[in-house]
């Protein structure tokens, strides 16, 4: 049987020359919804097509194109959420992330900046030794895909 008490470990703190720095790790994990769409278009995700191949004119930031959200890929989010015991937010919004790649023709990532779809929630992670930690996961957001630079 699976312990699942556990002590929080005590806070690593170190000394500096204005004050006392605790130390705090965290990480950043991306996943792919696996939808046949992309986030913001129709465009096929197919795997091994031909370079340029799966784009829309939203994906090209063709004149006039407005992205369209895919209803999959926010209902995948949300399940997510749900696994993860997580706040689903009742309200989330889309930003812009301005910045210059070569496979980001809009010249903008659309992303969850600031209202994500998913809140604080956590997960159990089953240590070696028969006990197990939770680990607590600040959020849950969906975002444009840059794209891929074949060089």
């Amino acid at each position: 049987m699976l312990d699942l008490s556990f002590e929080a470990p005590k806070p690593k703190v170190f000394s500096g020359a204005t004050g006392d720095w605790e130390l705090v790790i965290g990480m950043e994990i991306h996943a792919q919804v696996a939808s046949r769409a992309k986030l913001f278009s129709g465009a096929s995700t197919t795997f091994g097509a031909e370079p340029n191949s799966n784009v829309a004119f939203v994906d090209a930031a063709m004149p006039g194109m407005l992205p369209v959200v895919n209803e999959f890929c926010i209902e995948q989010a949300v399940r997510t959420g749900l696994g993860l015991k997580a706040v689903i937010n009742l309200t989330s919004a889309f930003d812009r992330k301005n910045y210059f790649y070569p496979d980001l023709p809009q010249g903008y990532q659309i992303s969850q900046l600031y209202h994500p779809l998913v809140g604080e929630g956590e997960v159990l992670v089953e240590l070696g030794n028969g006990t197990a930690r939770s680990v607590r996961i600040e959020r849950i957001h969906v975002e444009q895909d840059a794209g891929k630079s074949n060089s």
